[in-house]
């Protein structure tokens, strides 16, 4: 991280935007300053397009004064109620497709009650507001007023935390938190992107105010709970969420892997240690996709079920028979209280962990065409993800044993491309459909069509005759005289 004089930081924001504000501030005669993220990213060299002003007087009246002078090229968002405005700056630099996004509010000092987030906010000064900051790294300002254009304002000494890779608050954290609870899932956030580490008071001020999070709505932890999922190292917000104990009041059904029993000498892996695993192993192995985000959920809740399955059965060991179908059971109830998307994005999580044993179950013995043809069916356009998963899955620290099931999936991955390549819908799917059935026997949508219909997608998929119209007739007919159908006199 580079340290730079006033002088340095003065070239930094040699942008028309910062001197635009600069004169607005000078001609109405109010202080202002960049704040926030911003400033951090400047010294962690990060590039950013949204920019927080603080400016000690009326910040909506600074915005809309740039405004007037930015003329077209500009938007204005004004937003009483809260005392913000924001100015939207196409092409700012003149580079196609660049948009700055400044933010303007009024300096102000807060106060919080105890069973509510929101403050109440009164008009002060730019230390009151450094003070209302969640964390020292985000409380420094730059002065943009002409006399001081560069100046930094960093009272609690942000820099140095910053050098350091630290999060701490700016004041007592356990006021800081108790004011504004979201601030602990942000604390554990921003450690996890940065892989900063979080300061042994505020640390244990997290630990001692967790039970404060239970006032923060399901949305604002989602929000925040993908930030850390989709961070480089997802597992490091995790293990800090999991000794804060928020996981425990806001995912319990994760928390509680993280258990190892032992009985006659055999204990079981810790299963929440192991998902930290198989979460980095998905997040180094997958492309960023619009799936990726919901592909780590399925990391991370894989093996959710095993607290539920865990059985001692003598003479066998521990068992967690079943904990992928009991697992998959219980997304939709996670997914409902965290707020996240019960569409198609819950579907394709609950997928996963379904059958996310499936390609280790083949690995397992010997990979047969049938076994691979059953799996492209149940997984359709998602194996290679759920491949994905599986390949994660494989933590064990046995280098032998692991070497033989990654060998195992190179087979399976090899058949499963060629029957992408043949066109697996159409080969999977038996040409003689339901409607087909009906009318050679007469019959309407009931419980004798759904046999006859698997009957003949079992022989397909289990390559017991080619998928044409013959041959699956002939199975037809047999099976129906079975059942004692008739075919309708044409």
């Amino acid at each position: 991280m580079k340290l730079y004089s006033d002088n340095a930081l003065a070239k930094i924001l040699d942008r028309d935007i910062f001197h635009q504000i600069s004169d607005v501030a000078d001609t109405l005669g109010v202080e202002c300053y960049v704040v926030g993220g911003y400033v951090r990213d400047i010294f962690l060299e990060r590039p950013s397009c949204d920019i927080d002003v603080v400016v000690v007087g009326s910040g909506i009246e600074v915005a809309t004064e740039l405004k007037k002078r930015l003329g077209r090229k500009a938007h204005l968002s004004v937003f009483k109620n809260f005392g913000t405005a924001q100015v939207k700056i196409k092409n700012a630099s003149g580079t196609a497709g660049e948009a700055l996004e400044v933010e303007f509010v009024g300096a102000r000092k807060e106060s919080y009650s105890h069973d509510s987030r929101k403050p109440i906010v009164e008009n002060g000064t730019l230390e009151d507001d450094q003070n209302r900051r969640d964390f020292t790294i985000n409380a420094m300002a730059i002065c943009l007023n002409s006399k001081r254009f560069g100046q930094l304002v960093d009272p609690f000494n942000g820099i140095a935390d910053l050098e350091d890779g630290i999060i701490a608050t700016p004041l007592d954290p356990e006021i800081t938190f108790s004011d504004d609870p979201l601030r602990m899932m942000r604390c554990i956030r921003f450690a996890t992107q940065l892989n900063f580490r979080i300061e042994d008071e505020t640390f244990e001020a997290l630990q001692r105010m967790a039970q404060r999070i239970k006032i923060v709505s399901g949305e604002r932890i989602e929000v925040e709970l993908n930030k850390i999922i989709m961070s480089p190292h997802p597992s490091i917000g995790f293990d800090y969420l999991q000794r804060s104990g928020l996981l425990q009041i806001i995912l319990p059904e994760l928390s509680a892997l993280d258990i190892v029993e032992k009985r006659e000498g055999r204990a079981h892996k810790n299963n929440f240690n192991h998902t930290l695993e198989v979460l980095e192993n998905v997040t180094a192995s997958s492309k960023t996709t619009e799936w990726a985000l919901f592909l780590r959920w399925a990391a991370l809740l894989h093996d959710i079920g095993k607290t539920k399955s865990k059985r001692w059965e003598p003479g066998i060991g521990w068992t967690f028979h079943n904990h992928n179908i009991i697992g998959a059971k219980m997304v939709p109830t996670i997914f409902r209280r965290l707020k996240l998307p019960m569409g198609a994005e819950m579907k394709y999580v609950q997928k996963m962990v379904d059958l996310h044993m499936r390609p280790q179950a083949i690995a397992d013995s010997e990979v047969t065409d049938s076994a691979v043809r059953r799996l492209l069916n149940d997984a359709g356009d998602d194996i290679d993800d759920l491949m994905t998963l599986c390949e994660a899955d494989i933590t064990s620290k046995n280098e032998v044993k692991k070497k033989m099931f990654l060998e195992n999936f190179r087979m399976v991955r090899e058949k499963l491309a060629d029957l992408k390549e043949k066109d697996y819908k159409r080969l999977l799917q038996p040409v003689i459909d339901g409607n087909e059935i009906m009318e050679l026997f007469n019959l309407k949508p009931s419980r004798e069509v759904g046999v006859l219909k698997q009957y003949l997608k079992d022989a397909v998929l289990d390559n017991k005759v080619e998928n044409e119209h013959e041959p699956l007739m002939q199975l037809l007919m047999q099976k129906a005289a079975q059942m004692g159908l008739s075919m309708q006199e044409q």
